[in-house]
């Protein structure tokens, strides 16, 4: 059998080695703790690590995970901020209907 990644919209942040506040305010905690140049990271599985360029992704149940580079770049790409039209998941017809709008005004 296959499967498909349902279309979902995630926030993320990328770890650069000196944005551990930023990172502490967009997982609205304390700053987070830093060892040996890691970024340690309360997740649901427990601590895990980022190393410098890992993205931190705050999934769709709210908690917050390291990702590799390669896997982010495999697996997400960038959208544009839609107004109001996206919870959890992606409607299709919302997107149309506000896209319509936006053209014909």
């Amino acid at each position: 059998m296959k499967f498909r990644k349902k279309p979902v919209v995630i926030e993320a942040m990328q770890f650069d080695g000196s944005n551990g506040q930023k990172i502490a305010d967009f997982m609205q905690c304390q700053f987070p703790a830093i060892q040996d140049g890691k970024l340690l990271i309360g997740t649901l599985e427990g601590t895990m690590s980022a190393d410098i360029k890992d993205w931190i992704i705050k999934g769709v149940k709210g908690e917050f995970y390291p990702c590799k580079p390669d896997i982010f770049e495999a697996t997400y790409e960038k959208v544009d901020e839609l107004p109001n039209i996206l919870n959890d998941e992606i409607d299709r017809a919302d997107v149309q209907r506000h896209l319509k709008q936006e053209t014909t005004v």
